[in-house]
């Protein structure tokens, strides 16, 4: 099986799930088999793929649940080398199920263990904006975390939060958990506020800060909204060329590298 790499950080409006779907089309364009799968009852990973609720044919709380197969539920994207499994969560009924379901923190694990997906290079999981419940099951089963963050006070906090939850994870269920990196987002040359929040994380947590930063970018949130890969819908963009950068990072620290 490829690499689990877990995108995760207890905040919103940092980047995460675009970080997690144009990571997996970055790693997908230079052709390693990946397979991105949505942890977020929001969804938001099928918007940005262009896939419709209606026209979904499984998702991954199925799998939790023993309804479908994990083979059945896996969606084929507009990249040849992307796979995709959904989250499609449409009532508090559903949502409480899989809370309870979730209570087994090996579940996820051991369903992904079982079912041997050893074609794929590279596996995604992109989580909810917190740390209890569906982002420490998929922590359990991963190999490696990568924390999206923006500039901000706040940010900073998120980050502290996440690296005692990872503690906390390594220590009663997960020995190998690592901290692939962290990923400074949606990053402003110039501003006061990011300079003052690199300055902090750097200080605090230089060591694992990634060389790659992704811009501010417009193209990146139009591309969002037309249900496409920042590098399908403009592979010129400066967003575009940062997420290829990333998967070139992380494939050379793995590795990987070409």
């Amino acid at each position: 099986m490829g690499k689990k790499i877990t995108v995760a950080v207890p905040k919103g409006g940092v980047g995460k799930t675009t970080t997690a779907v144009n990571l997996a089309a970055a790693f997908a364009i230079a052709e390693k088999k990946t397979l991105l799968i949505d942890f977020d009852p929001s969804g938001a990973c099928s918007v940005s793929l262009g896939f419709e609720n209606e026209k979904l044919k499984g998702d991954i709380f199925q799998v939790i649940s023993f309804i479908k197969h994990i083979d059945s539920v896996i969606h084929h994207t507009d990249l040849p080398m992307l796979d995709f499994i959904p989250c499609s969560i449409n009532s508090a009924e559903v949502e409480e199920r899989i809370n309870r379901l979730t209570r087994n923190i090996h579940l996820f694990e051991n369903i992904l263990n079982q079912y041997a997906l050893e074609h794929y290079d590279y596996i995604i999981i992109d989580c909810p904006p917190y740390l209890k419940g569906l982002t420490t099951v998929a922590l359990a089963a991963s190999d490696s975390v990568l924390i999206p963050i923006r500039a901000g006070q706040f940010s900073i906090t998120a980050l502290k939060k996440m690296y005692s939850h990872i503690c906390l994870v390594r220590e009663n269920l997960n020995k190998r958990l690592v901290v692939e990196g962290i990923l400074l987002t949606m990053f402003e040359k110039n501003t006061k506020a990011w300079g003052l929040t690199q300055n902090a994380i750097y200080s605090n947590f230089g060591s694992d800060v990634l060389e790659t930063i992704i811009p501010k970018s417009t193209t990146i949130s139009e591309a969002e909204f037309y249900g496409k890969p920042t590098m399908l819908f403009n592979i010129k963009s400066p967003g575009s060329v940062a997420y290829l950068k990333l998967a070139n990072e992380l494939m050379n620290k793995n590795g990987q590298g070409s």
